[in-house]
């Protein structure tokens, strides 16, 4: 009898599917109700919720509180559109596609920056003529291999509000810090290498020690930082030391921050076990200067410390640094000559012009203000909803979360994806993409969208319908 009604089921779905497509349905009209849908094809009305719930799922149709279900406007592109097939595509690339993307439409949950009109009293424009006005013969090069030197004498005085001491031949200018990560692993890894790695973790970070051919190993991330006894496990395993890559503060994508014990700990393994540790602060200028980080604790002596400004001033940028000690900065600018020739000398006089004005360090004082505030909003709409949180920062980037009655967050982003919202699951950021993983990452600038908490609210009450039946 089960048989039966599941086999009845896909035969409506396939009906109503070829409807829809030959125009008996249009985009956005109503469908029969789930009693006129019964009575015309005389079988039980559990029978249409499965077959509504599966039109659903297709993409096709869309359920309104109250009104009944309709005719999705916008049809689910075709499987063979590499830029959006979800179910296909639940990747690396397919997130990196879809941080490209500039889809108005959208509401993209899953973005790694922050919203545009935080940025936007950053004004580009507004700094060429004093660009210019540096050297304009300069432009026409290629320039040092380290990067534009007056940038790195403004970089020492960053790194030392941190408390870290560098000179300009320890700092390396890199286009943003992936090309920082690039670099570094050209250096170290060879194919076959063990490299340690936070998980869940950096998805472009992964994504880049595949391609090198490295084993990758995941450290797993509490919420006061790595599991320090998993890594000194690690850490103690026969053959070349490992690189350790991680993230102390507002850790992409859990917001968490290493405890500074913990720090004091890991720093205590990489000296036992002759390791180094990458020490990405792709937040520095969100998070206060003074919070503690690892490169702190070593000077780097062990500690290869990769910075970036795509957050804080803008992505198309393009300009990140390494900080690390002088020989191995002076490799790492002969391995960006190579493969790169140089660092944008444009972009990195134009940053250096917006630091040289007052005005940015207003800009991130009002970027951790707006930060502090977007997250307790943020951590009060989610746990409303039902959520749990990995953990509860006071200011950061992104939440990381789970939804108790949703286990699996691929699931869960085909059908917000049905309502042109983009979710960033929790499959992304491990090293092995197909477990099934129940924690999502959500910006927390883009929460207050009331599109997501009227779609998770369909979503759990067709969920609860679906348990009761």
């Amino acid at each position: 009898m089960a048989e039966a009604s599941t086999t009845l089921t896909s035969t409506l779905v396939q009906l109503i599917r070829r409807q829809i497509a030959e125009g008996v349905y249009a985009p956005g009209s109503r469908l029969p109700s789930i009693r006129e849908m019964a009575a015309r094809h005389g079988c039980a009305k559990n029978t249409i919720v499965n077959v509504f719930d599966e039109l659903t799922a297709l993409g096709l149709a869309e359920p309104r509180r109250g009104a009944g279900f309709f005719v999705c406007v916008a049809p689910p592109r075709p499987k063979e559109d590499e830029e959006g097939n979800l179910s296909r595509a639940m990747d690396v690339v397919w997130l990196m596609r879809e941080q490209l993307k500039h889809d108005p439409g959208q509401l993209r949950l899953g973005d790694g920056f922050p919203p545009v009109e935080w940025l936007h009293d950053v004004r580009l424009d507004k700094f060429h003529q004093k660009v210019v006005r540096t050297g304009i013969g300069a432009l026409f090069g290629y320039g040092s291999r380290f990067g534009y030197l007056p940038l790195r004498q403004h970089l020492v005085h960053k790194l030392a509000q941190h408390g870290i001491e560098a000179g300009t031949g320890q700092i390396v200018l890199t286009h943003g810090a992936n090309q920082a990560l690039d670099i570094v692993i050209r250096h170290f890894i060879r194919p076959g290498d063990r490299v340690l790695v936070d998980e869940p973790g950096y998805y472009m970070l992964y994504g880049k020690l595949k391609l090198s051919g490295a084993r990758i190993i995941g450290i797993p991330r509490l919420p006061d930082g790595p599991d320090v006894a998993v890594l000194e496990r690690e850490l103690h395993r026969p053959g070349k030391p490992p690189l350790f890559f991680t993230q102390s503060l507002a850790h992409n994508p859990t917001a968490s921050d290493t405890s500074p014990h913990k720090a004091h700990r890991i720093l205590q393994l990489a000296d036992r076990y002759q390791a180094i540790i990458v020490e990405n602060d792709a937040f520095a200028d969100f998070k206060p200067a003074t919070a503690p980080r690892i490169a702190t604790l070593d000077q780097l002596r062990r500690t290869v410390y990769v910075g970036s400004f795509s957050k804080s001033v803008s992505a198309a940028l393009r300009v990140g640094f390494i900080a690390c000690h002088r020989d191995l900065a002076s490799d790492l600018a002969d391995i960006k000559m190579l493969v790169h020739m140089s660092s944008s000398e444009y972009c990195e006089r134009t940053l250096d012009v917006i630091l040289s004005d007052g005005h940015f360090s207003r800009h991130t004082a009002r970027l951790r203000e707006r930060l502090a505030q977007a997250t307790e909003q943020a951590r009060a709409q989610l746990e409303g909803l039902g959520a749990e949180l990995f953990c509860a920062p006071q200011q950061a980037m992104y939440l990381w979360a789970r939804f108790p009655w949703f286990e699996d967050a691929k699931r869960l982003a085909q059908r917000l994806m049905q309502r042109q919202i983009v979710l960033a699951p929790g499959s992304i950021f491990h090293v092995d993409t197909e477990q099934t993983q129940p924690w999502s990452r959500f910006n927390v600038g883009l929460l207050a969208d009331a599109r997501f908490a009227d779609a998770m609210m369909d979503i759990r009450a067709a969920q609860e319908r679906q348990a009761t039946r």
